[in-house]
């Protein structure tokens, strides 16, 4: 089926040009000498007519006295030191003066008509250079991608707005970059916590099935370990995605006091405490703060199960809430095994341990440092986490302080 004429597509040296900076900057350039040019012809127009630029002669009047002949020059000068005069030109005189202005327009004009075209050439050539360092970065940009990211502009040149731009994209993907090697970290170690478990069910089970004369006992006893071993991937399914919430960010702020979070977390440790023979020293005291209070209690939680966990027998935490210098600040330390300085940092990414044993479930999955680490990071807080030369950890949490609410009205 034929197209309609005027449905098909316009030629090519129809189509309008496509709305580029580089023609927007030269429409701009070209647009701005034009108006220019013209005000200045407007303004040397009306100069020229009213306080006069030119002088004018009429041919003299001849006349014979005594038989002499007496010549009276009439020259009318359009211009007297600079003051304006009324002047009664003859029509010679008039007439020639408006053909030189007319002239002189026309002349003007045509200049103007000229250093226009001139003026778009030289502004599409000006806006071209201006924007190479522009076009540099995008075609760069436009070739990094998820498997190059470790590529960089690395824009050289003077601090102008494009270096400054061409590094903040090279920050930009240097974060990318992170994220995208701790995405892929967290994945490897997720799909093995969560393989292990599962392999052990598995395991459980076909040794269960595959003895002929197994007891009742004895299936008791894998139902039991089947339970523990559901009950570690419920914990980790949820440290998973109360870590995945944490880095998301805040879905709400509201107020709320950082020391009774504090408290209910360190209720809910207390038996643990107890079967464990620690000794806990406590100094509570308010410590307003605004954020996610559901965020902030699972972050009590992680550093009070850190530090019960991770303690030697009849060891001893010691957990403190206060404000200082207009901040709330939660501080908990623990006493346990010597952890070299250097690891600290380590300990605070996914599945991160110690110890580089894994399987032993009973030491965790290696999270809690980890969720603490996202939370604080949505609340915009900092995190101080410290080797005690003794052994264990002292960790100190500070968030910014309170907003008052608003007045209404």
């Amino acid at each position: 089926m034929r197209i309609p004429r005027l449905l098909r597509p316009p030629a090519a040296w129809l189509r309008l040009p496509r709305r580029t900076a580089r023609l927007r900057l030269t429409l701009l350039y070209s647009g701005l000498f034009l108006v220019s040019g013209a005000a200045m012809l407007a303004i040397t127009n009306i100069l020229a007519r009213t306080t006069g630029l030119f002088s004018f002669s009429e041919p003299p009047h001849c006349t014979t006295v005594n038989g002499l002949p007496n010549c009276e020059s009439s020259e009318h000068l359009i211009m007297t030191s600079g003051a304006r005069r009324e002047l009664h030109l003859t029509g010679q005189a008039a007439a020639a003066y408006a053909a030189d202005l007319r002239h002189l327009l026309v002349l003007s004009g045509i200049t103007l008509a000229i250093m226009t075209l001139v003026s778009v050439a030289l502004g599409w050539a000006v806006a071209g250079r201006v924007l190479r360092p522009l076009r540099t970065i995008t075609t760069a940009a436009r070739v990094i991608s998820a498997s190059t990211l470790h590529q960089r502009l690395a824009v050289a040149g003077p601090d102008d707005e494009f270096k400054r731009l061409a590094d903040i994209l090279d920050e930009l993907f240097g974060r990318l970059e992170a994220a995208f090697d701790a995405q892929r970290h967290f994945v490897a170690n997720a799909s093995h916590e969560l393989r292990t478990p599962l392999a052990l069910e598995q395991t459980l089970l076909e040794v269960a099935l595959g003895d002929p004369d197994v007891s009742a006992d004895a299936l008791r006893s894998t139902c039991e370990e089947l339970l523990a071993a559901g009950g570690q991937q419920q914990r980790l399914i949820e440290a998973l995605l109360t870590l995945a919430s944490s880095e998301r960010g805040l879905d709400r702020r509201e107020p709320f006091d950082l020391a009774e979070v504090t408290s209910q977390a360190l209720l809910a440790a207390q038996p643990e405490i107890a079967r464990r023979g620690l000794h806990a020293a406590t100094m509570i005291s308010p410590a307003p703060v605004t954020g996610d209070p559901d965020l902030a209690r699972h972050l009590a939680a992680n550093l009070i199960d850190n530090a019960v966990r991770h303690n030697v027998p009849g060891g001893r935490i010691e957990l403190t809430t206060g404000t200082g210098q207009g901040r709330a600040v939660l501080t908990v330390a623990n006493t346990g095994p010597v952890i070299p300085p250097a690891e600290v940092s380590r300990l605070l990414q996914p599945f991160q341990r110690l110890s580089a044993a894994r399987g032993h479930y009973g030491d965790g999955h290696g999270l809690g440092l980890s969720i603490v680490a996202a939370i604080v990071h949505a609340h915009g807080a900092t995190l101080d986490a410290r080797a005690r030369t003794e052994g264990g950890l002292d960790i100190q949490v500070s968030f910014p302080a309170a907003t008052a609410p608003r007045p209404l009205g």
